[in-house]
């Protein structure tokens, strides 16, 4: 009985940079069979198995890169499908985190799939599943998860709090996110009720909210407004306390308060006291306007506008109340 040689076609074509790991069926379709596949793969040869239906086609240990695409190879349904993306700590490298881990050292990458695929995690490949998928961000032509889902899928195998509290940290002060969408997806997936996570967070919210503070002085300053009042409580005189802001205007009788509530703190209950405290000033002359510290962080001039049209439109309204204006 004589062994059977392998095709005479060069399979040299399929060794390219974006074609160095397939799927079986990327293969069928470029007519290798599967018994040719089994002989390039045998020890020694030219090619090797990385994952369940997946290959890389030179020998030696695969680059980052390619052990990111071979996992995105494994969990999609069909090649290209668009239904499946990296995240945890792969994506966060990805997207540049200094306190993530870098790609080489991970033993382990997270990939993202809708919540009714049926499939299993697998040596170095870990399924996370979502009911409802984020909108992948393209990085180094890789579909990645969102900083806040990527956050929140890293954390939640960790239980190092002096590695969470980083991750979050360097979310917030580098820019990649608002707390508020840190802590939703944090929330969606029932970490809030980890101490060392919750106290992160809390952490997390007071940077962030001191960021949002300096970038309302930076915006009222570059742009020319009025010098507010800053930080400071609001009462009637010998009556009741009307709340506090972060900034007031009391010659044009407006208020700045920054929306920085986290979405755990965004109940019923909360936002009918918000509603209550807007209606209240405005009842007695007071304008407050709300501004989102992502708006303030992406779009700073359009938010100086909101801001200018309410201070001009002050001499349009009756005379505000006299309140006592004392520091917070």
């Amino acid at each position: 009985m004589t062994n059977t040689p392998l095709s005479p076609r060069p399979l040299s074509h399929l060794a390219e940079a974006r074609r160095r790991v397939m799927s079986a069926a990327q293969l069928r379709a470029h007519g290798v069979s599967a018994a040719e596949v089994d002989a390039q793969c045998r020890p020694g040869g030219p090619w090797q198995r990385l994952l369940p239906g997946v290959y890389l086609l030179h020998p030696g240990p695969p680059t980052s890169e390619e052990r990111l695409r071979a996992a995105l190879l494994y969990a999609e349904r069909r090649p290209g499908d668009g239904q499946v993306m990296i995240t945890g700590l792969a994506a966060l490298a990805l997207h540049r985190f200094t306190a993530a881990p870098p790609l080489p050292s991970l033993n382990r990458i997270d990939v993202l799939v809708p919540g009714t695929r049926r499939l299993r995690s697998t040596g170095a490949v870990r399924v996370v599943r979502a009911q409802e998928l984020p909108v992948a961000q393209e990085v180094t032509t890789l579909p990645v998860a969102p900083v806040a889902r990527a956050l929140a899928d890293a954390i939640g195998p960790l239980g190092d709090a002096h590695a969470v509290r980083r991750l979050l940290s360097e979310a917030v002060r580098a820019g990649h996110c608002e707390p508020a969408a840190v802590v939703r997806e944090l929330h969606r997936g029932r970490l809030l009720t980890r101490p060392h996570v919750m106290d992160a967070v809390d952490a997390l919210l007071a940077e962030g909210r001191a960021l949002a503070e300096d970038r309302l002085y930076r915006m009222v300053r570059s742009h020319g407004l009025p010098e507010p009042l800053w930080n400071v409580d609001l009462r009637l005189p010998g009556g009741p306390f009307l709340g506090g802001v972060d900034a007031y205007w009391p010659d044009h009788a407006v208020a700045v308060e920054l929306d920085a509530r986290a979405p755990h703190q965004d109940d019923e209950v909360t936002r009918t006291e918000c509603a209550r405290k807007r209606e209240h000033l405005d009842r007695i002359g007071i304008t407050l306007v709300h501004l989102a510290p992502r708006k303030l962080r992406e779009a700073p001039d359009q938010q100086a506008v909101v801001v200018r049209t309410a201070l001009m439109a002050a001499g349009d309204r009756s005379p505000a109340a006299y309140v006592v204006v004392l520091p917070r």
